[in-house]
Formats: C-alpha cells, structure tokens, sequence
C-alpha cells in the first residue's frame, strides 16, 4: 500500500511541476526557492514505486529499465533546470548556458530532450501489459504518454501537457488499484469423466 502512495504522490508531484511551468519563466525566476523543479524531482524519483507495483514479467523488466533511465534523465534534467534558475534575471547569461548545453549533445539529447520521455515511455510499458484486461485505464496511461510529448514538442502547449499528465496519471491510479479476474478452476470427478 506504501508503495502506491508513494507512486501517486509522484504523478501528484509531476502535475504540480507542470502547472507551475504554466505561469512562465517570470513567475518561476521571481520565486525564492525553485519549488518547480523540486517537484519535477522528488516526482520523477517516486514513480520508481510503479517498478514494484505492477506484477513481474518481461514488460515489467522492459518497463523498469526505461523508467529507471527518465528518472536518471529527469535528476539530470531538473539539476540543469536549478542552474539555469539561479541566474535570476541575468537573461542573457542564462541564454548562453542554454545555447552551450544545446551545442553538446551527449548532454542536451540525454537530459533535456529525449532522455525524460523515458520515464513516461517506462511507466506507459507497465500499462501495455494490461491491454486486454484493463483497456480503458492502459489506454488512458498510453494516450496521456502520447499527448504529453505531442503537447510539448510538436504543438508546445503547456495547458494540453497538464491535461496529459492528468489523464496519464489517471490511467496508473486505476491501474494500480485495478481488481483482477480471478479464473475459477473447476475440477472434475473422475467417473464424470
């Protein structure tokens, strides 16, 4: 049951970070304390819970691998992002950093672009597996996966990314509360037979 918790308060903290994305670079620069990028964090480090949730199996394994690479991208991610706050409003100091973290790829591509997709792509995995069993809540976690990274990279929406985290995060809390079919094995006498 603690590991549930701490899950959700995970996707909570994930959702609370994109929601202060949504006030601007102002709001998060005039801020005393990065609380921002500390729920991006503590919430990327809590969805691990998800690795121990869902039943062992090879899409687990898969699922764990890629989750435990996003989180190791979203603390490199989130340290970057507490660097770049503390330029406060040295604009252009702050746009150079960003300009020489953009012009090294084995630190943009891992840690700002493509690495913290994993984590979602990772949690999205666990809910594949219940594809049949539980459509509407694999599909939920699917979509919302795919909406995030639409939202941001294509259409660059900050409401559409929040909406996607909640009905991605949706998806896994009715996962991982889901109640499973139980088969009924009946066995037969043998003179029945």
């Amino acid at each position: 049951m603690k590991l549930k918790i701490l899950g959700i308060i995970g996707l909570v903290f994930l959702i609370i970070n994109q929601i202060m994305l949504t006030k601007g670079d102002e709001f998060l620069q005039a801020q005393q304390i990065d609380f921002a990028h500390w729920f991006l964090l503590f919430g990327a480090l809590f969805t691990i819970a998800f690795s121990y949730i869902f039943p062992k199996s090879i899409f687990n394994t898969i699922a764990t691998v890629l989750t435990i690479l996003g989180i190791i991208a979203h603390i490199g991610m989130a340290t970057i992002d507490f660097v770049i706050w503390s330029f406060g409003d040295d604009h252009a100091g702050m746009t150079d950093l960003i300009l020489q973290l953009r012009s090294k790829p084995l630190i943009w591509l891992p840690f700002m672009s493509i690495g913290p997709s994993l984590l979602f792509i990772g949690l999205a995995t666990h809910a594949w597996k219940f594809i049949k069993t539980h459509p509407l809540s694999s599909i939920l976690t699917i979509g919302g996966s795919i909406m995030m990274g639409l939202s941001a990279f294509l259409w660059g929406d900050n409401l559409l990314v929040v909406l996607a985290y909640i009905i991605f995060s949706a998806g896994l809390v009715l996962l991982i509360y889901r109640k499973e079919k139980k088969s009924i094995k009946i066995e037969v006498d043998e003179k029945f037979k």
